[in-house]
């Protein structure tokens, strides 16, 4: 038996927020100085639920630029996952990252929202197996176009994919490095 549609789609909102939760808990973490599970807990408790605006292009009928969107409360489970993951195999990640950037370019001259972002969804390719790359990529492309309006996205959505046909070479056609 399946879940109906609201429940499957509410299921689908909480693993969106829960995956952006991660990314700010990780980011929080490198910059505040508080232990990891003191960010954890806070962001379990007081979640990323609410209102946030947003300024998509031609959307917003009144013409003001910013349209309210409300949040979900993050799945609770995937969001632990995701960080707890990441902080544990973060050099791990943080050397798939530079695998899949260019030559000239470091993880650690990376802003610490984008390394944030790379390092969620790295883990996320590599430890979560039953979650498409596609979907994994698309879900942090989303995620970079929530804190920028230049090239970052498409930052994110090259090393992701370089990082999930290394890792998922059976699922998305192998390494291409190796053509």
């Amino acid at each position: 038996m399946t879940a109906p549609k609201g429940q499957k789609k509410k299921s689908v909102q909480a693993r969106s927020a829960a995956r952006l939760a991660a990314v700010q808990a990780l980011y929080n973490a490198e910059l505040s100085g508080q232990t990891p599970d003191l960010v954890l807990d806070d962001f379990l408790k007081h979640g990323i639920g609410g209102k946030v605006m947003l300024t998509p292009e031609g959307v917003d009928p009144a013409g003001f630029g910013e349209v309210e969107h409300v949040l979900a409360d993050p799945d609770p489970l995937m969001l632990t996952a995701i960080f707890r993951g990441t902080l544990a195999r973060r050099d791990d990640f943080d050397e798939m990252i530079a695998g899949a950037l260019s030559a000239d370019w470091t993880v650690d001259r990376l802003e610490t929202v984008l390394r944030a972002i790379l390092r969620a969804g790295a883990c996320e390719l590599a430890d979560f197996p039953d979650v498409p790359v596609r979907v994994v990529i698309s879900e942090y492309v989303d995620i970079a176009h929530a804190f920028y309006s230049g090239p970052e996205p498409g930052l994110v959505n090259a090393v992701l994919d370089r990082i999930g046909r290394v890792v998922r070479a059976g699922e998305i056609g192998g390494d291409v490095r190796s053509r």
